[in-house]
């Protein structure tokens, strides 16, 4: 989310508008947008229906589920859910005309898009249109 931030202003002078989805309530996000001074639009998806319906979602494993409870994180308290269901992390550029005009997504969800390359990619698409 923060690597989000700090390319926001340089992709809304490129005329695109930042929207995130999140597998947290609505409450979670709100204590997210506050602790990372977010700036843009940050939507829940607290049941993965979103996640789920772009191919990205995937349920974690009893033992994953056990492991992330051990380090403080209640995937249940954070969703409000009890699907144990995760989004992997992905970017998608949409043109005006409705498009997919570049995706990106990782199974690991450690690992995320290199702000850089989004921008690379923002700058690519945009005058492409």
């Amino acid at each position: 989310m923060g690597q989000l931030q700090e390319i926001e202003p340089q992709l809304a002078e490129l005329g695109y508008q930042i929207i995130a989805m999140c597998g947290d309530r609505p409450e979670k996000l709100q204590e997210s947008i506050e602790r990372h001074k977010l700036s843009y639009l940050l939507l829940s998806d607290s049941r993965m229906t979103g996640a789920q319906a772009l191919g990205l979602a995937y349920k974690v494993s009893d033992r994953k589920y056990e492991k992330f409870l051990k380090e403080g994180i209640d995937l249940e308290e954070a969703s409000g859910e009890k699907h144990h269901l995760l989004p992997v992390p992905a970017v998608f550029i949409i043109g005006t005309d409705g498009v997919i005009k570049f995706e990106y997504a990782h199974p690991d969800s450690n690992v995320r898009l290199n702000p850089t390359i989004l921008l690379t990619a923002a700058k690519v698409y945009r005058h492409g249109e």
